[in-house]
């Protein structure tokens, strides 16, 4: 589904990205893990446009993405919820989940009643500014605006980090229901228990370059020690 091939990407003189190859299979829950630093945050940004790559492609479904700008990747049909969320403050719940729908295809003019269904609480909290929510709840509203678009492709950078353990435990099960039901899911994360709990694949990083990739199942300890271990 999607192919990310030979890119490389620099911040000036640095090069952060080195001829890094990602494959995610359709309806896959893949899992970019990896000590701080070593590019996955920069993967990320670079798949949805936000940082050029200076070399190399990225394909959804065979149609070239790195030749696009960034807010032309969501009609595409990949959803973005970055680290530190970026929900709009001074914007009510309802308004931050309503500034997607023009992304999507079918043109809805009202959110999805399935986005209430998935997280509850924003339903109550509608005429809320986002700024005036809890950190857990804003991760919420960040996953719902990006659900709203409807994407084929679902992208989180560290969903949980700073979250509460019971929004932790909402946010899983909201990632396996919507996997189950086809979804493809790539996410970056370094909590090990969760990764474990909602990934079907891993791909490891080290100094930018993808350097180990299976089953969730097969990462064994001695990976863990090589490329997660501080």
């Amino acid at each position: 589904m999607i192919a990310i091939n030979k890119i490389n990407q620099l911040y000036g003189s640095s090069q952060i990205l080195w001829d890094l190859d990602l494959q995610i299979e359709q309806g896959s829950c893949t899992c970019i893990m990896g000590r701080n630093g070593v590019g996955k945050t920069t993967l990320l940004k670079c798949l949805m446009g936000l940082l050029p790559i200076s070399s190399g492609e990225i394909l959804l479904e065979g149609v070239p993405m790195h030749n696009k700008l960034a807010e032309d990747r969501a009609p595409a049909g990949i959803g973005y919820v970055p680290q530190g969320r970026d929900i709009f403050p001074l914007l009510t719940v309802e308004e931050n989940l309503r500034i997607a729908l023009p992304v999507r295809r079918d043109k809805a003019k009202q959110v999805p009643d399935k986005i209430f269904e998935l997280f509850p609480v924003l339903h109550d909290m509608l005429a809320r500014r986002g700024g005036d929510l809890s950190g857990g709840q804003q991760q919420q509203l960040a996953i719902a605006r990006a659900l709203v678009i409807d994407p084929k492709v679902l992208i989180l950078d560290e969903p949980n980090e700073g979250i509460q353990p019971n929004i932790v435990q909402q946010i899983g099960d909201v990632i396996l229901k919507l996997n189950a039901e086809g979804l493809t899911v790539i996410l970056v994360e370094q909590k090990l228990g969760f990764a474990r709990r909602v990934g079907k694949e891993f791909r490891l990083m080290e100094r930018g370059r993808i350097v180990a990739s299976d089953k969730m199942e097969n990462l064994s300890d001695e990976l863990i020690r090589q490329y997660m271990s501080v």
